[in-house]
């Protein structure tokens, strides 16, 4: 039987400002990523978000990212690694007082946006991250895109790693994500999306946007919840997976 995990990033509301569907997504999915109040979220979306997982009994993951409300953390900031470091511990040590005073607790730990995709091709930027998790907790997951710098950090400091694939972008030959700014970045078409994430669990390989096959490892699948059809996306992958006799849940051994 093959395990795959579904995350999403959630609680990324914040004021008078909504975003997503968590209630309803949170039925179809095994991971939560809550933002922590840097790029997006607050106290009370935190505290909701981590609520609600909870009720739903999905693992909740600490999103930390650029404090750049404006640009939603998809913006590079240029931050020393001593920096990166301490605003990811801060913003894990927000969720996890969340969490503790809801009775439940942070399993792993997924960086946002421009941070993600730095942390994925910058070795110094990755060290910071990975040692700021492993400092913080040694026991939690972190995720990170399938054979970046990231996962190999996590690794060289002794953490769980949990190799991320997305189901609505596109791949470079070097196995990074096409940049948003590209016309070609994203997958709007929700059936190619989904063939392409079946071939990826079972065959281990996707093809890049010069028609290359590229090796790929997926333990944990991303659906963006602030794209306007994620919750139908989410319904639609769950079906097809199963369909495909691969089962919805933890792909890795958590803490």
């Amino acid at each position: 039987m093959l395990f795959v995990d579904l995350n999403c990033d959630l609680g990324e509301s914040f004021g008078l400002f909504k975003i997503g569907n968590d209630s309803e997504v949170l039925k179809h999915i095994t991971s939560a990523n809550i933002a922590c109040g840097y790029h997006a979220g607050d106290h009370n979306v935190m505290m909701e978000t981590v609520k609600m997982a909870e009720a739903h009994g999905v693992r909740i993951g600490a999103h930390p990212g650029f404090p750049d409300l404006h640009g939603f953390g998809r913006r590079e900031m240029k931050l020393s690694a001593e920096e990166i470091y301490n605003l990811t511990v801060y913003q894990i040590g927000a969720l996890s007082a969340a969490t503790k005073a809801c009775g439940t607790k942070v399993v792993h730990v997924k960086p946002h946006g421009a941070l993600y995709n730095m942390a994925a091709k910058d070795k110094s930027i990755a060290d910071a991250v990975a040692c700021a998790v492993a400092d913080v907790n040694p026991a939690l997951v972190l995720f990170g895109l399938a054979g970046s710098s990231l996962v190999k950090a996590g690794k060289e400091h002794g953490l769980q790693v949990a190799e991320e694939v997305f189901a609505d972008r596109t791949y470079q030959p070097d196995g990074s994500l096409t940049p948003r700014s590209h016309t070609n970045a994203i997958i709007h078409d929700p059936e190619i999306a989904i063939n392409r994430v079946i071939r990826m669990v079972r065959e281990g390989r996707v093809e890049a946007v010069d028609g290359t096959d590229i090796e790929i490892k997926a333990d944990t699948i991303c659906i963006h919840g602030d794209e306007p059809r994620a919750l139908d996306f989410a319904v639609k992958l769950n079906e097809a997976l199963k369909a495909e006799g691969i089962e919805v849940g933890r792909g890795w051994d958590s803490p």
